[in-house]
């Protein structure tokens, strides 16, 4: 199957491409037209920011113009952004961060909605107060999606303990989605076992390590099979969660690597996923389970 239109089902019943434009630390006009005219160009048709990514207008700005000149309509696009955790809990903040989100992005809905994160910027990460927090997020964002402003709503950064949390008071809701770390150094390998037989899509990030250290990327096993399947290693650690279902992001700025992102047309043998899913595990990022 063609990588570029392999499409997920949520739970919400809406169709989402696996495969999605991520845009973290991509800043200024500019920029964000030419990265979103060449992933409109090679197939892209999902597009991934947020509302502390600080580019939501500047994507809304390149669509207006960029959908037309691909021949495309807003709903041949799919848009996720996400609530800043500075507004957890806030029922009325909430509400004026998506109509600010649909304003910026030029759109009358959004296609997923995402609580960026289990914790709230007001309080400590250890406070008793977070599942309270949650639950209140959660409720709006329901309400919202019952409004038709969401399509579909979901979390990031959520352990299990967090999502068990949330599904015991989700308003017969459940998230569509859990976008979270996700590669062969951090597998996550229960959490996906634990959203898989909740309906929950798993959604990786920081595929190919972070920006800050490519380990990842030069781990001598990936580069060896990445050089017998012919592909750079990105590549092969964007097919390795492909593989699995699990949905990617990718970001890029250069053409060359926007392109690489989505030419995931080869397959990775039993052997070699194997392989992958058995080497040392490292986390990179941000560390959701010291949230209560």
């Amino acid at each position: 199957m063609n990588s570029v239109t392999q499409n997920v089902r949520l739970s919400s019943g809406f169709y989402m491409p696996l495969i999605g434009f991520g845009t973290y630390k991509i800043q200024g006009r500019d920029i964000i037209y030419e990265v979103v005219d060449e992933s409109l160009k090679v197939g892209f048709r999902s597009i991934d920011t947020a509302v502390v990514y600080r580019n939501e207008e500047d994507i809304g700005h390149a669509l207006k113009d960029l959908l037309p000149k691909y021949n495309l309509q807003r709903s041949d696009i799919f848009i996720t952004t996400k609530l800043a955790p500075s507004e957890n809990g806030n029922p009325e903040g909430i509400e004026q961060s998506v109509q600010k989100s649909l304003k910026a992005l030029n759109t009358t809905y959004i296609d997923l909605y995402l609580i960026h994160w289990p914790g709230t910027t007001r309080i400590p990460e250890t406070s008793t107060d977070n599942p309270s927090l949650r639950a209140k997020t959660w409720d709006k964002l329901v309400d919202l999606k019952e409004q038709g402003l969401l399509r579909s709503i979901g979390v990031s950064n959520y352990t299990i303990d967090h999502l068990e949390g949330l599904l015991k008071n989700c308003r017969g809701v459940p998230p569509a989605v859990n976008q979270v770390e996700l590669h062969p150094h951090y597998r996550q390998e229960e959490l996906i076992k634990y959203c898989n037989e909740k309906g929950i899509h798993v959604q990786a990030y920081s595929s190919l390590g972070t920006s800050s250290s490519t380990s990842l990327l030069r781990d001598p096993t990936v580069v060896k099979i990445a050089s017998q399947l012919n592909v750079s290693p990105a590549r092969l650690l964007l097919k390795w969660a492909l593989q699995q279902g699990i949905g990617i992001i990718p970001k890029a700025v250069k053409k060359e690597h926007i392109r690489d992102n989505i030419l995931l047309d080869f397959s990775i043998d039993e052997k070699d996923m194997n392989t992958l899913s058995s080497l040392p595990q490292q986390k990179y990022t941000w560390d959701p389970s010291n949230v209560y």
